[in-house]
């Protein structure tokens, strides 16, 4: 009888240990793939268009928003569960946010200058706009709307920012494929980026119901 005890005490303390790395694997999944900020939710399609006419600036585009995202879920984790609520000012949720990310873009965008001054004029006045793109503060009000932890909510911060940064590469390097291809001249430039962002989009559906 004790033998079968320990063995059962075994097998949940195995699936309270597996259950844990379920959902943070389900929760990079969605958000990658599944769930895709811009494929997917629509968000951040300006820096979307904007930035990808080159898969060079596509990945540093990626890369700071990714940098941003991370620094945002952990400082306004702690803000909404520490102050806002406490204080019962959740109505003040949007701003502070906005106010965190604004501040979070400036110091990037000090570093940016200082460490790559090449990558820092090639965003140009997209580096700027993340502090008004709605992928960073949708992220941050919707891992307090998930109801995460500060664990889950960087977690869910980083892997949508990398699906961000996947679909912003990707478009990227077809629209660059499209730059020598013959292209009808009704739909040069922003006319074939929609029709290819649409096909993309699309293609993103495929995984629904993945987790």
């Amino acid at each position: 009888m004790g033998e079968d005890l320990n063995i059962i005490s075994s097998i949940l303390e195995t699936k309270e240990m597996v259950v844990p790395a379920v959902s943070y694997f389900a929760i990079i999944i969605g958000a990658i793939f599944v769930n895709n900020v811009v494929l997917a939710q629509f968000l951040g399609i300006c820096p979307f268009l904007g930035v990808s006419s080159k898969v060079e600036t596509s990945m540093g585009m990626g890369a700071a928003v990714t940098f941003v995202m991370a620094l945002t879920a952990l400082v306004a984790w702690p803000i909404q569960t520490y102050i806002l609520v406490p204080l019962h000012i959740e109505y003040m949720q949007t701003i502070v946010f906005i106010l965190v990310i604004a501040a979070l873009v400036q110091m990037v965008e000090i570093i940016l200058k200082k460490l790559s001054p090449s990558l820092y004029q090639a965003l140009g006045i997209f580096l700027p706009l993340i502090t008004t793109n709605c992928a960073v503060l949708g992220v941050a009000i919707l891992m307090i709307q998930k109801e995460f932890n500060l664990l889950q909510s960087v977690t869910y911060s980083v892997a949508t920012a990398l699906g961000f940064a996947l679909a912003l590469v990707l478009f990227a390097g077809i629209r660059e494929r499209l730059d020598f291809e013959d292209v009808p001249k009704a739909f040069k430039g922003i006319p074939i980026a929609l029709i290819t962002a649409g096909i993309l989009a699309m293609a993103f559906m495929g995984f629904s119901g993945l987790v």
